[in-house]
């Protein structure tokens, strides 16, 4: 176990390397000029040059590039352009509502999937499984945004059960918080639910076709613990495989989402820095979400090896 950690822990840190240098890199070969958007197009040259050498623009690529790596593995993620304000501040500002809320979108996901998906699974070309794959089919057919609207036409402007947009903040309490939050974490499980519930589907029918299953039913087990306690744990490979993609998805994904409810989240953050040409704060939200991703599948690869003992045998 602890050479299979150790091969994907160097995956990991070798993906973040190479992941660092082509955001530093695409990031520098963009137009424009972060000092002459920050002092406006009437500012004098002089001026641009002199701000420009503050924010430490003039200096080579390599030498930047090397204080920032050097500044993430300190914690300092420096100061923003536009806000002058420390980037740290503003991601973790910002990552206090986007990581609650795809947390939220990825349990809702979680939920509706798998029930949905053994549901339709143990009614195999009957009514239920007909239904699950007809609403799957329209839930991955409908944009994240349109399905927002409808959820603010119903539920804030018709039954006035929640607010259109905006959030309290987490000093207003928990619950207070997660209400906020409940509707544009529906509006993003909606499609990863349908993709999901495919998916846990697809496998499940696979898993009950085995030998093992038909051994565990001609034993006299119940076709429900035989569901449950063998088939579940044996599809469940596959469908971690998916949830760990979603939930990076989610996470880098939700900016449409927060600009329909009006959310300060890190996708709002990033379409502002990017309008700012605040290079700075881009640089460093996209390397935390590419790191997050990373991360995310580093963990699958460990459950892998925890759900299915064969993954972490032909690894070694």
């Amino acid at each position: 176990m602890s050479l299979f950690l150790f091969k994907r822990l160097i995956t990991l840190v070798a993906t973040l390397l190479g992941t660092s240098i082509v955001v530093f890199l695409v990031l520098e070969i963009l137009p424009g000029n972060a000092a002459q958007i920050i002092m406006g197009p009437d500012a004098s040259p002089e001026a641009v040059v002199a701000l420009a050498h503050k924010l430490g623009l003039d200096r080579p690529a390599a030498t930047r590039y090397w204080e920032w790596i050097t500044g993430l593995l300190h914690g300092d993620l420096g100061l923003s352009y536009a806000y002058s304000t420390p980037v740290s501040e503003l991601v973790s500002e910002r990552l206090a509502l986007t990581v609650p809320l795809a947390l939220m979108a990825m349990a809702l996901t979680t939920v509706i999937a798998l029930v949905a998906g053994i549901y339709a699974a143990s009614r195999h070309n009957k009514a239920g499984d007909v239904g699950v794959i007809g609403l799957t089919q329209v839930g991955i057919a409908i944009p994240n945004f349109w399905f927002a609207i409808l959820l603010i036409l119903l539920f804030s402007v018709k039954l006035k059960w929640f607010s259109a947009g905006g959030f309290p903040g987490w000093d207003e309490g928990i619950v207070a918080g997660l209400r906020a939050l409940l509707l544009p974490a529906l509006s993003l499980a909606v499609v990863q639910s349908a993709i999901l519930t495919r998916i846990t589907r697809s496998s499940v029918l696979d898993v009950l076709r085995e030998d093992f299953v038909r051994t565990a039913r001609a034993k006299g087990l119940s076709r429900r613990a035989t569901l449950w306690k063998h088939v579940l744990r044996n599809a469940l490979i596959p469908v971690i495989t998916v949830m760990g993609l979603q939930f990076a998805e989610l996470l880098a994904g939700t900016i449409v989402v927060e600009s329909v409810f009006y959310l300060p989240g890190l996708g709002r953050l990033i379409f502002q820095s990017i309008s700012n040409r605040d290079l700075i704060v881009v640089r460093n939200c996209v390397m935390l979400l590419a790191a997050m991703v990373v991360i995310v599948n580093f963990v699958v690869d460990v459950l892998y090896a925890a759900i299915d003992p064969r993954v972490k045998a032909s690894d070694i």
